[in-house]
C-alpha cells in the first residue's frame, strides 16, 4: 500500500501551502488536484469549448496534454504556472468542477499520482472520493474574511490589483458552488481531522498534520 495524506478544504484555507510543505518534508509526491481543473478551464477557453458542451469538454479532459515538471506546469507545451493561478481562471475552474463528466474524466488521472514513497493530495474531495481509503484525512477551515484577507495580501505582494469586498463575494459564490454541486461536494470525510487555520501559522498547521500522520503510523 502507498501511504497517503489527503488535505481538503475551501480556497484560502492554506491547504496548498501546507501540502507542498509536507510533501517536501516527507519526500513524497504532491497532487494539486485543483490545478487540473484550472488547466482544463484554460484549455477549454483556448479551444473555444463552451462549458455546456459536455461531450467536447469531456474529450478535452481525457486527453489533456499536461506536464508537471520541477515546480512548473506545461499545458500543450506552454508554461502556464502563473496563468492558472488568476482569480478569473479559479472561478472558471470551480464551474467546470461542478460538471460530473469532467470530474469522471479526471478521476483516473488523479489516482495515478499515488506512488511510492507516498502522496500528499490537496483538493476538495481527496478524502471523500479520490482516496477514500486514506488513513490520514485532513480538512482545513477558515473564516471567509480571513481567507479573503490572505488572498488580498497575496495579490498585493505579487503587484496585482485587489479589492477585499470583491474577494469576499467571489469566495462566497465559489463556496456555494463547491458545497452544493451534485457530485463530490466540498465536505469533510466522516473520519477527517478538522483544523481551523484562522489563528494558526503554516508551521503550526503542518505540525498538527505531522502528529496526525504519526498517529496513523504513516511516519
Amino acid at each position: 500500500m502507498v501511504p497517503i495524506i489527503t488535505i481538503d478544504g475551501a480556497s484560502g484555507t492554506g491547504k496548498g501551502t501546507v501540502s507542498e510543505r509536507l510533501a517536501k518534508q516527507f519526500g513524497w509526491h504532491f497532487l494539486d488536484s485543483g490545478a487540473l481543473y484550472r488547466l482544463l478551464a484554460v484549455a477549454a477557453e483556448r479551444h473555444q469549448i463552451a462549458f455546456d458542451d459536455v461531450s467536447r469538454l469531456t474529450m478535452l479532459a481525457e486527453k489533456l496534454d499536461v506536464v508537471f515538471a520541477k515546480g512548473h506546469i506545461l499545458l500543450e507545451g506552454e508554461y502556464v504556472t502563473e496563468i492558472i493561478r488568476t482569480e478569473a481562471i479559479g472561478n472558471l475552474a470551480s464551474k467546470i468542477a461542478a460538471l460530473p463528466t469532467a470530474r469522471t474524466a479526471l478521476l483516473a488521472r488523479q489516482r495515478v499520482f499515488r506512488q511510492l514513497p507516498g502522496l500528499i493530495a490537496d483538493g476538495r474531495d481527496m478524502g471523500t472520493v479520490i482516496f477514500p481509503d486514506s488513513t490520514c484525512k485532513i480538512f482545513l477551515t477558515a473564516s471567509i474574511e480571513e481567507r479573503a484577507r490572505r488572498r488580498y495580501n497575496q495579490l498585493k505582494e505579487a503587484g496585482r490589483e485587489a479589492d477585499l469586498t470583491s474577494l469576499v463575494n467571489e469566495l462566497t459564490e465559489r463556496d456555494t458552488r463547491d458545497k452544493t454541486r451534485a457530485v463530490s461536494p466540498l465536505k469533510p470525510a466522516t473520519d477527517a481531522l478538522i483544523i481551523d487555520t484562522d489563528k494558526l501559522t503554516i508551521d503550526q498547521v503542518v505540525e498538527r498534520i505531522i502528529q496526525a500522520a504519526k498517529m496513523a503510523h504513516l511516519c
